[in-house]
């Protein structure tokens, strides 16, 4: 029941039916967005109807209920913030035409400095599963999102396709925006983000990201993220990385190791001949004894900075390696859970596509944080709990917490 002095909003929805906006002002609290959208020069008159931080709200709430349409998530939203703010005015809901106008003037500038204020690495030292050694063990992939077929959208992100399938004139039916990550394996948080054309490669993306790494932090990285620049760019701030490397490349032995594992050198390719600037590496090679898996007698070759055998065996990081996966779960979690399967982004614009995406992102660490913290409470290993149930949950509540918060 609500305390002396409220008004409960006449309305037929469940309790049950309305935490959602608890949810995201205990994530992202009005203090810290307005922070964020002043920072950023998005500030607008008080008095409107959807003043920037409403429509910030909003943005993370449409990815949230990600099958309703503005409308229905505007209704699910104002009643939450008339509860959680008290307001003794009637706000009625704004129009389609009204949010789409208000989403154009708020752009993605602010919803991806909310992202950068607030994803962080979410284990803690008792937290299974996040931690090899003494390391906090990260990963980095990518992903695509499909976005709307219009001329402006196509011009900033382009398509995907093959030469030959251009030869053809056959063409993707969507353009697509390219998302690469960081994410926490152990709790699946997406730590750091980066967005860009599909005509950029994964690598070139994810050199932004890597500034952000640093000491007592491993990198696991399949072969696609493999090359000299791209290793040294990760390496910078004292991160450790552990990357599987393509059968093709070179990697002469230099130095044979008590658990199978050997010391190389990796170069950049245009010094392959005369290797005048070598890096040096440690090499672990294995296959998988899986009849069932397709080509599982292929070796796998995997480099890595922790060049002394004793402190990571080459057996301990073959296993670790799968960790790798990780980060695929939490990319499905935000792609095909979250946003639903198959769905075409909202947005029209090639900057409200962005903003959806950084958007999707944030409400997805939100979900995982209060996952994290059900964990740390019981005392699980956070993949004990369901995303999908999780989900459920936050969308059933749209305002019962702040509702009766202190």
């Amino acid at each position: 029941m609500p305390r002396p002095g409220q008004v409960k909003p006449e309305t037929d929805a469940r309790l049950s039916d309305r935490i959602a906006i608890g949810l995201l002002t205990r994530s992202f609290p009005p203090e810290l967005v307005d922070r964020v959208i002043a920072e950023t020069g998005r500030e607008g008159q008080r008095d409107r109807l959807l003043p920037p931080r409403v429509v910030v709200y909003f943005v993370l709430a449409m990815c949230l209920f990600s099958g309703q349409g503005y409308e229905e998530v505007a209704r699910l939203l104002t009643e939450g913030l008339s509860w959680a703010a008290r307001w003794s005015k009637p706000w009625r809901v704004p129009t389609t035409a009204a949010i789409s106008r208000a989403r154009v003037k708020l752009g993605a500038a602010p919803l991806k400095a909310l992202f950068e204020q607030v994803a962080r690495p979410l284990a803690e030292p008792t937290t299974r599963g996040s931690w090899y050694r003494t390391w906090r063990v990260l990963a980095v992939d990518g992903t695509t999102f499909d976005a709307p077929d219009t001329p402006e959208n196509v011009e900033r992100f382009g398509r995907p396709g093959s030469g030959r399938a251009a030869a053809r004139g056959d063409r993707a039916a969507f353009p697509q925006v390219r998302a690469v990550a960081v994410a926490e394996c152990g709790t699946h948080a997406i730590v750091a983000a980066t967005l860009g054309p599909i005509t950029k490669a994964e690598a070139t993306l994810a050199r932004d990201l890597f500034p952000g790494l640093g000491e007592g932090e491993l990198l696991i990285a399949d072969r696609g993220f493999a090359g000299l620049p791209l290793w040294r760019a990760a390496r910078a701030n004292g991160a450790d990385l552990l990357w599987r490397v393509r059968a093709n490349v070179v990697l002469p032995v230099r130095e044979e190791l008590p658990d199978g594992s050997y010391l190389s050198e990796i170069v950049a390719t245009d010094d392959h001949y005369r290797r005048k600037d070598p890096v040096t590496v440690r090499v672990v090679e294995y296959t998988l004894d899986d009849p069932a898996r397709p080509e599982h007698d292929a070796p796998y070759r995997l480099i890595t900075t922790i060049l002394d055998h004793r402190k990571a065996p080459a057996r301990e990081l073959a296993a670790l390696y799968c960790q790798r996966w990780e980060i695929e779960t939490a990319l499905d979690e935000l792609k095909t859970h979250q946003r639903g399967p198959g769905q075409v982004l909202r947005s029209r614009s090639p900057d409200g596509v962005e903003q959806e995406v950084w958007a999707h992102l944030l409400v997805h660490h939100a979900i995982r944080s209060l996952m994290h913290t059900a964990a740390t409470d019981a005392g699980l290993d956070p993949d004990r709990l369901s995303f999908i149930r999780t989900l459920r949950l936050a969308r059933r509540q749209t305002a019962a917490q702040a509702a009766f918060s202190p």
